[in-house]
């Protein structure tokens, strides 16, 4: 996410991590999962079973489930290929509304509907800590997030061989089902 100024990340936040963790690994990874580790102790068995997992195995897991797999993408975190069958649905337009109307643009080259940006938005949210961040934060929770996150987060549970996705999947349909 981006404003007309800058604004960081919020790794810290539940919905940061999960959007660290639905990006594609790569050799800083297993250094950051660590130090995600610090704080977030569900993180502990999927980083032990990462430290012995190659590389290339864990890049080759997400690819499969969340990129490109055979002969279809298990689990494509995109909120339009849930809704609407196809990439840049009408989801799409919706949320760069909710995002203008609290000032922000989604990255360049990430679509409005990547479970990424919004969990990125989220994070972005909850830093905010006003009245106003809780209702938006509610809007993408009824408008979005609860109308195909469940079923994306059950099917990474069911489909991943790697602990860290299941756990994703895990964290990811429980913290939707909290937000208040």
């Amino acid at each position: 996410m981006s404003d007309p100024g800058e604004i960081s990340q919020h790794p810290a936040t539940l919905p940061g991590v999960l959007a660290q963790l639905l990006g594609r690994p790569d050799e800083d990874s297993l250094p950051a999962l660590q130090i995600l580790c610090e704080e977030h102790a569900w993180l502990s068995a999927p980083f032990a079973e990462l430290q012995v997992t190659p590389l290339d195995r864990w890049q080759a897991e997400h690819t499969r489930l969340f990129v490109n797999g055979y002969p279809r993408t298990l689990c494509p975190p995109f909120e339009s290929i849930h809704r609407h069958g196809r990439m840049e649905g009408p989801a799409c337009d919706e949320l760069k509304g909710l995002y203008r109307r609290a000032g922000l643009m989604p990255s360049d080259g990430l679509p409005a509907d990547y479970l990424g940006t919004m969990l990125e938005f989220s994070a972005w949210l909850c830093a905010q800590g006003t009245d106003e961040a809780k209702e938006t934060l509610l809007d993408l929770r009824s408008g979005h997030l609860d109308n195909w996150v469940p079923r994306f987060s059950r099917c990474v549970r069911e489909k991943s061989q790697l602990r860290l996705y299941r756990e994703l999947g895990e964290k990811m349909e429980s913290w939707v089902a909290s937000i208040p």
